[in-house]
């Protein structure tokens, strides 16, 4: 293997466009398997994030932000693209079948993506840590980089990554193994780019945590910040899940014994929480290097995640699934043109994030991207621009809410030959920890109804291959 590389990073190909000097810099962190509730400003009282509250406080959080989905049990790869393309994955990548893991990894080549978009618009990218998406759709965003992770997961301590390729291959026999801790080793690469920045042109900088997902193994003082006694188990911890939710046996659900035991469960919450304050504390060094440079004002951040994760929640373990743990994630904007101190509860698709990101920062969208911008609702022109957000998961989930009611839809797979077909109704408004499914109660066949027009309406919009399936059976199943 290559020895750890210490050199000054390179910023790569020149590119050939103006300088914007009025555009904000932008730095975007994204994490991975980061739930959307799972911050102290969100009221969480159990896990500790300073540095996100910090950011909360300063800024706007969107706490009402769903992932499009995945058509693979990696939902990471396809959760990617959508943040990456701002459409959703059934035309965002490219593949054949619902059950092909390409298509949720590979981004289709006439797709323009975010950081491409940025440098044509006169940015500089860059990019740190994780892609999980095709090395061609990086190679046209980016003109720097630095510790780049092509692979979905690996070890903290035994990092594979790439030094930026300026012919974009990125051949296997040039990847190396880093031992720092995976997210102190993006976080230096991160303070170096900063501290080298010369100002000659705004800056796209792309940095992927591949915290806080599994192995979780937090350095000290972190792994022992958490006394997993004295975690409290969430209100929809059951041992098991009541039905076969058509992905029972991949590999997230085996991290734990069935049935889910109590104490291996807080346990495995108490290790969650210290990868996330960890790399909350090492978010802060970021931040501090943008002050030091003087340029924290004048710069965009942007926080968010691939995902939620259940850990315990329902009886499940991982993010194959269409509970709100799973596909909410946290989304905070902090900088020029973002209102202080604000917690919108409007919905919004992770497909929303590039053309909010853009409109932030001045830039012209590709024709073809679906998102909606949010600025519209920072700027109190509008209270929302979405009245529902739908969710896929393979061939074997579907789920549409409008804030308040929420529908999720099961199927079972003719590929695997696993799932249910069956239905389930919450009330997030008075249950958002989706303990009571309402689908049985007559009471509510008007609002199923609706929900389920709404579904189909979505799904076919998406370009959904599963739209020629009913969308519910004839009466609901308890």
């Amino acid at each position: 293997m290559k020895e750890k590389n210490t050199k000054k990073l390179s910023h790569g190909r020149p590119s050939h466009v103006n300088p914007s000097p009025r555009k904000p810099n932008v730095v975007f962190l994204i994490a991975d398997d980061h739930r959307g509730e799972a911050i102290g400003a969100f009221g969480n009282e159990t896990v500790q994030t300073p540095v996100l509250d910090s950011l909360a406080a300063s800024g706007t959080s969107c706490r009402n932000t769903h992932i499009f989905g995945g058509l693979s049990g990696a939902v990471c790869a396809p959760s990617r693209a959508c943040v990456h393309t701002g459409i959703p994955i059934f035309r965002a990548t490219i593949g054949k079948d619902m059950m092909n893991r390409e298509h949720s990894s590979v981004i289709h080549p006439d797709v323009r993506v975010m950081p491409q978009t940025m440098q044509s618009a006169g940015y500089l990218t860059h990019a740190i840590g994780k892609w999980h998406n095709d090395k061609a759709s990086f190679a046209r965003s980016f003109e720097g980089g630095d510790k780049l992770a092509f692979r979905g997961m690996s070890e903290h301590t035994k990092v594979p990554v790439h030094d930026y390729d300026v012919t974009g291959a990125y051949p296997k026999e040039q990847e190396y193994v880093e031992h720092t801790f995976s997210t102190e080793l993006f976080t230096d690469a991160a303070v170096n780019f900063i501290e080298d920045y010369e100002g000659d042109r705004p800056f796209f900088l792309y940095v992927a945590y591949t915290a806080p997902h599994d192995p979780r193994t937090a350095p000290e003082p972190y792994a022992s910040m958490y006394d997993k006694s004295g975690i409290p188990l969430p209100p929809n911890f059951v041992r098991e899940h009541p039905f076969d939710t058509g992905d029972m046996t991949v590999r997230d659900e085996k991290l734990a014994g069935w049935p889910r035991d109590e104490d291996e469960i807080r346990g495995h919450i108490a290790d969650y929480y210290a990868m996330i304050s960890h790399m909350d504390a090492q978010i802060g060094r970021v931040i501090e290097a943008l002050k030091a440079k003087g340029i924290y004002d004048d710069t965009l951040i942007v926080y968010t995640a691939d995902h939620g994760l259940a850990v315990g929640q329902h009886g499940l373990m991982g993010k194959q699934n269409l509970y709100e743990h799973s596909v909410r994630i946290p989304l905070i904007f902090r900088g020029p043109g973002v209102p202080e101190g604000k917690q919108e509860l409007a919905l919004a698709s992770n497909i929303d994030i590039f053309p909010t990101v853009a409109g932030l920062c001045g830039v012209d969208l590709p024709e073809e991207t679906e998102g909606i911008s949010l600025c519209p609702i920072f700027a109190g022109e509008v209270g929302s621009v979405r009245g529902i957000v739908g969710s896929v998961y393979r061939d074997v989930q579907r789920m549409v809410t409008d804030g308040r009611w929420k529908l999720i839809r099961y199927y079972r797979s003719p590929e695997t030959n696993t799932g249910t077909e069956r239905i389930q109704l919450f009330d997030l408004l008075s249950d958002p920890w989706e303990t009571q499914d309402l689908s049985a109660e007559l009471a509510n066949a008007g609002v199923i109804e609706r929900l389920a027009s709404e579904l189909a309406s979505w799904m076919q919009a998406s370009g959904d291959i599963l739209q020629e399936k009913p969308v519910i059976p004839a009466a609901p199943l308890a």
